[in-house]
């Protein structure tokens, strides 16, 4: 395994591949007020790119151009939030797109512990670190511990979809997942638009 850090986009011509996963760091949990710091990606082979993005910036050409890739799939844990930070940030919306995290709350209703960790644990067998998770994303220079604990958010997701598609099937809700995640662009659009915690199909 390898880290590949890099400033402000990704570097021209490189090709992550069909599928792609994307997590992001940031200064908080409200993309209005706290600024996306750091975006980590993996085409599945083992390998983390990670972009650090600067204080202010607005762009990002071979990032967004990925994002909004008709024919790469966009992986996410949690999506809902990533999506929508890329979005304020950058301004490109991210498609298509699948997320671990529903496809645990469709699957996995024995319990209600859908959190990355748990999920790699329990359908995996690896076990990662949260240590780094609070640490300061905005800093000028990273650590190489918070490049690793980046990086743990990504390396193992292929491998977590493949699991969750037989588990999906099994229960016959693969379809429904589908209508979710095409949903989950939308939804982040909601959630920067002012409607986070309302409900809109409730009566």
């Amino acid at each position: 395994m390898a880290n590949f850090l890099y400033q402000n986009d990704l570097p021209d011509g490189l090709d992550l591949g069909p599928i792609v996963a994307i997590d992001c760091e940031t200064m908080g949990l409200n993309p209005h007020r706290d600024r996306l710091c750091l975006i980590q990606m993996s085409g599945g082979d083992g390998n983390c790119h990670l972009v650090q993005v600067a204080q202010g910036q607005t762009q990002a050409p071979n990032l967004c151009a990925m994002l909004e890739d008709p024919l790469v799939l966009k992986l996410f844990h949690f999506g809902r939030f990533d999506i929508a930070a890329l979005l304020n940030t950058f301004g490109a919306l991210a498609a298509p797109v699948y997320c671990t995290k529903i496809a645990s709350k469709l699957v996995r209703t024995y319990t209600d512990r859908h959190g990355l960790k748990t999920l790699l644990q329990d359908m995996l067998g690896i076990d990662i670190s949260k240590h780094q998770q609070q640490s300061d994303w905005g800093a000028p220079k990273l650590t190489e511990a918070q490049l690793d604990y980046a990086a743990s958010d990504v390396l193992y997701l292929h491998q977590l979809k493949d699991a969750f598609e037989t588990l999906l099937a099994r229960e016959n809700r693969a379809d429904l997942a589908q209508s979710c995640f095409d949903f989950l662009p939308t939804r982040a659009q909601l959630d920067l638009a002012g409607w986070p915690e309302t409900d809109i199909f409730a009566h």
